[in-house]
Formats: C-alpha cells, sequence, structure tokens
C-alpha cells in the first residue's frame, strides 16, 4: 500500500498533460493534428518514431485501431524530439514549482529498475529539464510509467490482456464502462467477447461484477504491481511522509481546480 500512496499523490501532477489546455495548444503548433494524435506522439515520443504494433504492446490499454489512427502518420507532422520539447514547454506553464518535492521525487527515480519498463526507461533517458516545474512533472512521469510498464508485467503474468485489465477495473467499481471506452477505441464487439471470456474463466458474474475469484485475481495484479513498484519508494525512506506532504496539496489543487476530472480513465482519486 505504501508504493500506491505514493501513486495516488502524484498522479494527478502528471495528469496534467492530458487535460491542461497548454499540452493541447502545443500539440497543435507542433503540427499534430487532433487529441489523441497529441496523446499517443506525446506519451510515445522519448521512444521514438515508434509505430502503431509496438506502440499498442506499451500502452497495453488501448485499442491496436485507435493507436493505428495516430501512428505512424504523427511523425510525418512532428519529429519525436520537436513534440518532446513542445510538450515539456508545456507543462512547464501548467505544473506548480516546488523543488523539494522535485528532490524527492528525483532521489526516487535514481531507484528504479527499468529492467522490462521500455516506457519508463524511455522517459528516464530524457535529460532533466532546467525549468523546475517541467523538471518536477519529468519525475512524476518517470515514476508513473515505472508503475505502469510493472503493472502491465504484473497483468500478464495473471494471463490477462489490455482489455481484460480494464474490465477488472470496472468489474471492481474502480470505474465505470462509460468512463473508459470512449477513451481506450475498443469496439463493443471487442468489449463484449473480452466481458465473455472472464465469464468463461469465472472472473466475471453475469452482472460484469468481479466474483470471489476474480477479486482474489485482483488482489494478486495489484499486489505484484505495487511490489514492483517498491523499489522508488524504499529509497525515499523517513523522508517519504515528507514527499506524500509535498505533493499531496498539489495534486488536490490540480483536481479541485477542474484540470484533472474526477472520474478519470486512469482510475485516479482525490488524494
Amino acid at each position: 500500500m505504501t508504493a500506491r500512496r505514493l501513486w495516488a499523490a502524484v498522479e494527478p501532477l502528471h495528469a496534467v498533460v492530458y487535460f491542461a489546455p497548454e499540452t493541447a495548444a502545443a500539440a497543435k503548433a507542433v503540427g499534430l493534428r487532433g487529441y489523441w494524435m497529441g496523446y499517443f506522439a506525446g506519451r510515445l515520443a522519448p521512444l521514438g518514431p515508434i509505430g502503431p504494433e509496438p506502440a499498442a504492446a506499451v500502452l497495453f490499454g488501448f485499442a491496436p485501431a485507435m493507436v493505428a489512427r495516430a501512428l505512424p502518420d504523427a511523425w510525418s507532422f512532428a519529429s519525436p524530439a520537436a513534440v518532446l520539447e513542445s510538450r515539456l514547454e508545456a507543462v512547464s506553464a501548467a505544473v506548480p514549482e516546488a523543488p523539494e518535492l522535485a528532490a524527492l521525487l528525483w532521489r526516487a527515480v535514481d531507484a528504479c529498475d527499468f529492467g522490462g519498463r521500455p516506457l519508463a526507461a524511455a522517459w528516464a533517458a530524457v535529460p532533466k529539464p532546467a525549468n523546475p516545474a517541467a523538471a518536477l512533472w519529468l519525475a512524476t512521469t518517470i515514476l508513473r510509467e515505472h508503475r505502469g510498464d510493472g503493472h502491465v508485467l504484473a497483468a500478464v503474468h495473471a494471463g490477462l490482456s489490455g482489455l481484460e485489465t480494464t474490465l477488472t477495473h470496472i468489474g471492481d467499481g474502480v470505474i465505470g464502462r462509460a468512463d473508459v471506452q470512449p477513451h481506450r477505441g475498443w469496439s463493443d464487439e471487442e468489449w463484449d467477447a473480452a466481458v465473455d471470456r472472464l465469464r468463461s474463466r469465472g472472473v466475471l458474474d453475469e452482472a460484469g461484477r468481479l466474483t470471489d475469484a476474480g477479486r482474489e485475481l485482483r488482489r494478486r495484479v495489484e499486489a505484484d504491481t505495487d511490489r514492483l513498484a517498491a523499489g522508488p519508494v524504499e529509497a525515499l525512506g523517513a523522508d517519504f511522509e515528507r514527499a506524500l506532504e509535498l505533493a499531496v496539496p498539489l495534486s488536490r489543487a490540480v483536481i479541485d481546480s477542474g484540470v484533472v476530472p474526477v472520474p478519470n480513465p486512469m482510475g485516479v482519486p482525490r488524494p
């Protein structure tokens, strides 16, 4: 639960990039077309001009057809380097400066193991910005993608696809179908087929809720996710609570301002 507390405390600071008007304006200015092209190009830019197949594998929870509508076309409008630069400039205007928190989070980043974590490793290779707000945002981004990559590893180990993993979140009441499906691109046919697979495994009941076996499966996935995210938290040691003390008010302010909505597709609550 310690690793989960850190995620909840800093995730809204990262998530600003998905909702702030500065980010959308920056993507448009660099030549990208539409929100989702900006999303996929912006999130994956550190990996270089990646194509739709590896991008869908890395992102895990998105329908491949949705990813393919944005990639590789995005790279014909803007290079990964230009997209990355524009994104960092945008968050500089959207994220508050918090030097003490940033220093603690970068200490946590230094303790990350990036084996099997391609997206986190790519973001960790981005040079630390001189701008304090951008530096804070980059630290939160590396930590959340480190946790996210670990969550993918845990879900695959449990025999779940990206969509099936999402359905366990919905079956547990964390988020609703309407909060997720339009933002992940799965057709009704794909969605219903995944529900049927989980029902046949005894994970979901007829109403789409988790069964006892489903709750145990989800508990194992979340426990493995927390275990795989423990290294950065352990590196903070006695300063862990101080990091939360600094991060929580900033994240609450971001949510209370309406920049990051709750509920949201990431399932992040108001900390």
